[in-house]
């Protein structure tokens, strides 16, 4: 059903849309970040020079409710363009193993097939054996020995088709599992990245409580 959903023409059309939103907001993102850093080395600077003058409460506190608001801006600055660049390769990862499900399931299908047709030439070679033992005309017999070493080299071309089908699909089996297991670290580092997040934007609000107060 999703597959279904997702292969509908219209997102291919949005495809080139939403890759350049991204590097927009990531350049976005950079600038806020590499601004957020500047403020906090100007501020800081300022805050050290006005303690060490012992000007007036009010100009201090305020002074170090900029640096505050400053170190604020480069937290949310930083994680938000760590977090989205995560969000962009979990997207990468979960789309390139959907692609490898796909092949995955098309070399199992032409697995199957491949075996079928042995199968069909196999028991094909034995009725043309049995036909053989039943019959002494040795013109017949001749052109059964050619029918059955033509049957022979197809068995074997198909045996070798189906060697190289099935070492394909090992093949698409172990990189589907790598996948997987990627796609899995990077959802627990996702997780624990969010908890870490959601902890400092408590930790944030508390100490803004405390300065408006």
């Amino acid at each position: 059903r999703w597959q279904k959903i997702f292969m509908f023409p219209l997102w291919s059309k949005m495809a080139v849309f939403w890759n350049k939103m991204f590097l927009t907001i990531i350049v976005l993102l950079i600038v806020l970040f590499l601004d957020a850093v500047r403020e906090v080395r100007k501020y800081s600077s300022v805050h050290v020079n006005e303690k060490a003058a012992n000007v007036n409460s009010s100009a201090f506190d305020h002074i170090q409710m900029k640096l505050f608001r400053s170190q604020r801006n480069l937290y949310l600055s930083g994680f938000s363009l760590f977090l989205w660049l995560v969000l962009r390769r979990t997207v990468t990862l979960l789309t390139q193993l959907a692609k490898e499900m796909a092949s995955h399931a098309a070399l199992e299908t032409q697995v199957n097939d491949a075996t079928e047709a042995a199968k069909k030439y196999m028991a094909e070679n034995e009725r043309l054996q049995e036909a053989l033992s039943g019959k002494g005309d040795s013109k017949k017999k001749e052109s059964t020995d050619a029918t059955e070493q033509k049957l022979k080299e197809e068995v074997e071309r198909l045996k070798a088709e189906l060697q190289k089908t099935s070492n394909a699909f090992h093949k698409a089996k172990t990189e589907v599992a790598a996948f997987k297991k990627q796609s899995e670290g990077l959802r627990r580092e996702y997780e624990h990245l969010m908890k870490e997040f959601e902890q400092l934007q408590q930790s944030l609000n508390k100490a803004e409580d405390k300065k408006d107060l």
